[in-house]
């Protein structure tokens, strides 16, 4: 239970989960207000005091540890402020029963009552993001009420310390193949005078947006070349592949060429490190097999991408009959950037549009061989 200058909530919240379990742990984070003597009306519960404050990201990670350090396989996280319901954790014991390893979220209702417009659009801001980088979708990435698999989580190094590690460690807990899911849990929020909030909006979405742009490059130049090269190297990735292409009888086959011309371009056109986050919400628009493209895009992955940048600077060149090439950077003037940026974009475009449409062509032609006319 991480907590900073909750004192009016703390104590109920901690005899609602005593209800339930004595073990618990409380990370106080440099509270300056009386946390410290409500703490030690519980001498059953294990506190971890520390100043000055250093973010709750931090709390969770000193919390993480210190539950893997005194033996325990998870560890459930809940807000002291009052927000959650104690009687919702035989919730999460009940599933993790029928998902062993998982990370699980408790996914609130953010419909009711007193729910504030900036909680309801960074929810969806968040969720829009994970699913970007892992390609799962959830209703409620920002909850605090949580089951961690604390073991794996507390060898790991963390970047963040702030709200923005509640991203981070769901992210990067999927990325390394710990399943991610959700349950319904209630929430309990006051009128907006009565509740005691430490989330700075424009501080923290700015934070969170960086950490978002960070995880998304990583996404594209090592998660999705990685996954994809697993995929291509095991019996069970070619068999999803060949179920995507010739499984789906609804689908036709200009919907899954269309997937593949389409994962072709996007993995190409000049929007490096922005091709998912487009890519993915227009193949949903355009009814897509998502599948096909995700795995048409990973056309730009590594040790591809040179060999694409160098072609789309050709083809700019090219197009605008330009044959002059740089020999000393201390030639390299503002007005060569703009030159050469230039080729390089109108290159680009003009080979993944090439490029989309052949892969469009080789995949219909392909599909109306061993497919039929479906």
């Amino acid at each position: 239970m991480p907590t900073y200058n909750n004192a009016g909530t703390l104590a109920d919240v901690i005899k609602g989960v005593l209800e339930y379990t004595d073990d618990v742990i409380v990370v106080n984070d440099g509270s300056t207000d009386n946390t410290a003597e409500i703490l030690a009306q519980f001498p059953q519960v294990h506190a971890v005091n520390y100043m000055p404050n250093r973010g709750k990201g931090f709390a969770l990670r000193t919390g993480i540890k210190a539950a893997a350090e005194r033996g325990y396989e998870y560890a459930i996280t809940i807000d002291s402020d009052g927000q959650h319901f104690p009687t919702d954790l035989v919730l999460f014991l009940q599933q993790i029963e029928k998902a062993p390893g998982a990370l699980i979220i408790g996914a609130r209702n953010l419909q009711q009552e007193n729910v504030q417009l900036k909680s309801s659009f960074g929810n969806r801001f968040s969720n829009f993001w994970f699913w970007v980088n892992t390609g799962t979708t959830l209703p409620d990435t920002q909850s605090g009420y949580r089951l961690y698999p604390v073991q794996p989580l507390a060898k790991k190094a963390w970047f963040t310390t702030k709200y923005e590690f509640e991203i981070e460690v769901i992210v990067r807990a999927s990325w390394s193949g710990i399943p991610v899911i959700s349950i319904p849990v209630g929430v309990y929020y006051p009128k907006p005078e009565e509740r005691v909030s430490h989330f700075r909006p424009l501080k923290d979405f700015t934070r969170i947006s960086i950490l978002n742009t960070v995880l998304v490059l990583i996404a594209l130049l090592y998660v999705k070349p990685r996954d994809f090269l697993k995929l291509l190297t095991k019996r069970e990735g070619w068999h999803k592949i060949w179920k995507a292409l010739f499984v789906h009888p609804e689908e036709s086959n200009h919907t899954k060429a269309g997937s593949v011309g389409f994962g072709v371009f996007m993995g190409i056109v000049p929007v490096w490190g922005f091709q998912l986050a487009i890519g993915i919400p227009l193949s949903i628009l355009f009814r897509l097999n998502k599948t096909l493209f995700l795995i048409a895009a990973n056309i730009s992955i590594f040790p591809f991408t040179p060999f694409i940048w160098m072609a789309s600077l050709i083809t700019g060149k090219w197009v605008l009959g330009n044959n002059t090439w740089i020999v000393n950077w201390r030639d390299f003037t503002l007005e060569r950037f703009m030159h050469e940026g230039l080729a390089f974009f109108l290159g680009g475009t003009i080979l993944s549009i090439a490029a989309g449409i052949t892969a469009y062509v080789l995949t219909y032609l392909s599909l109306f061989l061993f497919r039929g006319k479906k």
